[in-house]
């Protein structure tokens, strides 16, 4: 079991030097995989995975057995892989179970049990860690200090895509229904239903302005106005029958 460095008594502060809820400096400070968006063109999932993995791998390993993630994982009712009462996944590797856990991955078929890769070891285990990142971004929890406690110094760029899609994903359901409607999206079984709701927290202009423009994108979509209907294509043939006039 590893040990969390972070002081057992108290509820989880920010600044308390290399513990697990402080920003650490890396080689992917500050930036997502190569500087864009999840989904955008220009988006590299070749060089995003392995970061990705990383996440994966010290979430398992590490952060899930640790008294801060846990105290975290307590309040915002969300079960860490451990705590699975069927199947818990204790960490990154050995055989993997068929894991019946809200982050885990269910196939309609049974799998071989244990899954080995090519060279007959083992396979990693996988869970998915989409819905921590959704848990912590809809209880104002996602901090960077907080998302490096639960998912390592690799998180800006293994993590990063997904919290800020997730941000998004939550001022866009805000802007659709209601706070229960909103709630009822977000509960993931009754026994971890969402405690609470925060309006995104730290929001920054140009992140606003990212989500007024991709759901204006969406509105198109509601008309039929994609392809050579969009909008952009519609001002695009204007202007050019403006030159050529």
């Amino acid at each position: 079991m590893y040990q969390s460095q972070f002081p057992p008594t108290g509820f989880p502060t920010y600044n308390q030097g290399r513990g697990p809820f402080t920003e650490a400096s890396s080689s992917s400070g500050g930036s997502n995989a190569g500087g864009t968006a999840l989904g955008d063109p220009q988006f590299d999932i070749f060089d995003w995975h392995p970061a990705y993995q990383s996440c994966q791998r010290y979430f398992l390993d590490h952060a899930q057995h640790g008294e801060a993630v846990q105290a975290v994982a307590a309040l915002v009712n969300i079960c860490l892989p451990h705590q699975w009462t069927s199947t818990p996944v204790m960490s990154s590797t050995g055989p993997t179970p068929h894991s019946s856990g809200p982050g885990a991955y269910n196939l309609p078929w049974p799998r071989p049990n244990p899954v080995t890769n090519a060279r007959g070891q083992p396979a990693p285990v996988w869970v998915s860690l989409v819905p921590y990142i959704r848990r912590l971004v809809i209880t104002g929890m996602d901090r960077s200090g907080i998302m490096h406690g639960f998912f390592g110094d690799d998180w800006r760029k293994g993590v990063g895509p997904m919290w800020e899609c997730e941000r998004r994903n939550y001022l866009f359901a805000a802007k659709s229904v209601g706070w229960a409607k909103v709630k009822y999206q977000y509960d993931m079984s009754p026994h971890e239903s969402v405690p609470f709701l925060k309006p995104l927290q730290e929001v920054h202009l140009v992140e606003i302005e990212a989500a007024e423009k991709t759901w204006s994108q969406w509105l198109a979509m509601e008309d039929w106005m994609v392809g050579p209907r969009a909008p952009d294509a519609e001002e695009g043939r204007e202007g050019a029958t403006r030159r050529e006039s």
